[in-house]
């Protein structure tokens, strides 16, 4: 049974829970012992958190997951794991959770709350709200940046927040037409809300989000508060692996039929991956020089 309760709060998904660690390495705290350990700590509970969210969320959906020819594989759907025993271990994980981050910091307690909370919402709720079931997404992305900052007690920089949001919206409009076509092509229904989307109206969507998402990370580089924090303007060398990772993942969209996960083309494709370490190289000379 543990087995498939781990499988059920799906651990390859938990790459998203990075973005809990960007405070950290943008704080220039990374060589901080102390600081790193507490941001790491606060990394492992929200894979815990988001976890639970997930069982919860299979919960839900186990009669829509039963009927389609992937999600039917599933721990619960399949009735590997019980319905019962999903939902006791998403409430034994919710409060070990909750508890551990009050021990860490009361601020990331209330940030975690608010992002369970937020996820009970879309999972019952917002899921099925045209353009609010992605916005809700990307402010679960926020939250883990805000919950970063809270656990080594740094302030929040207001650009790291902007982009994230951005980005976050951009993955997720590029997942809802992924799900579109593969449910054009399959006759397979796997979301309501995607009767409320067309290829053209997400297209328009994404197309907004991309230019925010690189406006917004080149005035970040290049504005007088980021220069005069990090003493450097060099930070505006990372914008070509912005701009490549961006490109990419276009191209795996719309000319590969890819991005039914954000997670597994960052873990799958070659090319990704190596510009996301080299942006990470250049960003650690730039800041840690």
């Amino acid at each position: 049974m543990l087995k498939a309760i781990i499988i059920s709060m799906r651990p390859d998904q938990w790459i998203k829970n990075l973005f809990v660690l960007a405070p950290l390495l943008f704080s220039r705290s990374l060589l901080d012992f102390e600081m790193f350990f507490a941001a790491f700590l606060g990394f492992l509970i929200f894979c815990g958190a988001s976890g639970a969210i997930y069982l919860i969320n299979d919960v839900k959906d186990i009669e829509e997951d039963r009927s389609h020819p992937e999600k039917a594989t599933r721990p619960i759907a399949s009735g590997r794991l019980s319905v019962m025993a999903a939902v006791v271990s998403a409430i034994l994980l919710s409060g070990l959770c909750l508890g551990a981050s009050w021990f860490l910091f009361p601020r990331f307690a209330t940030i975690l709350l608010v992002y369970l909370t937020l996820n009970l919402l879309y999972s019952f709720i917002l899921k099925e709200l045209v353009i609010i079931d992605v916005m809700t997404i990307s402010a679960g992305f926020v939250l883990r940046v805000l919950a970063g900052s809270a656990v080594i007690n740094v302030p929040t920089s207001q650009w790291v927040l902007i982009c994230t949001a951005f980005i976050a919206l951009f993955l997720g409009f590029s997942k809802r037409r992924h799900e579109l076509i593969i449910q054009e092509n399959s006759a397979v229904s796997s979301r309501k809300v995607l009767s409320h989307y067309s290829p053209y109206f997400l297209d328009q969507m994404i197309a907004v989000v991309t230019a925010s998402t690189v406006m917004s990370y080149a005035l970040y580089t290049v504005s007088e508060e980021t220069v005069e924090k990090f003493q450097t303007s060099n930070l505006i060398y990372t914008i070509p692996f912005v701009l490549y990772g961006i490109f990419r993942y276009l191209y795996l969209v719309h000319q590969k039929d890819r991005g039914e996960s954000p997670a597994q083309i960052m873990l799958s494709d070659k090319p990704m991956m190596l510009n996301v370490i080299l942006w990470v190289v250049v960003v650690l000379a730039v800041l840690y020089q």
